[in-house]
């Protein structure tokens, strides 16, 4: 089932496709998607250049939030274990020895802004649409924050993890989460471009530069340091307002914490 959720494909060259694929849900991820990103991350052997994409519409739409209820009302044990995968899993994106290449359409939001954090180059097409959207539904963004602040931050993560709102994929390239904004049908090629410009250069210089470059992330945790990000993560799934806040997603309306309109 996880291999039908993410799809991975390598061509002869050595560059491996890894495809979101639940586009009813607009990629959303649940477990079964979530280990579908470790399977397809374990078969990774011998390739050169990783690009991520969303089949359909959009990207990544975050936590399928259902799945998220359900796991809410499972003992503690069971929510961290359900962080530490999904945290485990953009750690492990975030710290591939090869370059990745995320190809960003339509919505990207909560996780997904994680997941494009994690990848060493992102281009969005310029209907791409992005939030750090996890307040809004009384949870927070803790497994993702260190990749955020890598990529746009503190100040910035600051701004869109506190306010929840959208912005746009020149926002996103302003602040650094996107590094190029293409029409969305030069998507794909613009991809390729950039494929063939890493392929040109020498794999173990790659990977000796990455990981220099990630020894000075914030996202370079000690083990302490993660394990505390998984705990605050899964704590806060169980929280009074965690609940009010996924309730308000099921019954579509405002939470209670949320100003009544006039």
């Amino acid at each position: 089932m996880s291999r039908e959720f993410v799809q991975c494909q390598v061509d002869a060259r050595g560059v491996a496709t890894v495809t979101l694929n639940r586009p009813d849900v607009n990629n959303a991820y649940d477990e079964a998607l979530i280990q579908g990103l470790h399977d397809a991350m374990d078969a990774l052997g011998g390739v050169r250049v990783v690009v991520l994409r969303g089949a359909g519409r959009h990207f990544q739409s975050g936590a399928d939030l259902k799945w998220i209820a359900r796991v809410a009302s499972q003992p503690l044990e069971e929510n961290e274990r359900i962080s530490r995968a999904t945290a485990l899993a953009v750690h492990r994106l975030n710290t591939l020895a090869v370059p990745t290449v995320a190809l960003v359409q339509g919505g990207c939001f909560g996780g997904g802004t994680g997941i494009v954090a994690a990848c060493d180059i992102v281009i969005a097409a310029d209907n791409a649409m992005f939030s750090i959207a996890e307040t809004r539904w009384g949870l927070t963004a803790a497994i993702i924050l260190p990749q955020l602040a890598d990529a746009i931050g503190a100040r910035q993560v600051r701004r869109y993890a506190l306010s929840g709102e959208r912005f746009g994929a020149q926002e996103a390239r302003r602040i650094g989460l996107v590094h190029e904004v293409v029409p969305l049908a030069e998507l794909a090629a613009a991809g390729e471009r950039v494929v063939g410009q890493v392929l040109e250069n020498a794999p173990e210089a790659i990977a000796e530069s990455k990981a220099l470059i990630l020894k000075q992330a914030f996202g370079d945790l000690d083990a302490a340091a993660f394990a505390a990000l998984i705990e605050s993560h899964a704590q806060k799934r169980r929280s009074a307002e965690a609940e009010e806040g996924l309730a308000s997603f099921a019954e579509k309306r405002a939470a209670k914490w949320a100003p009544k309109k006039a």
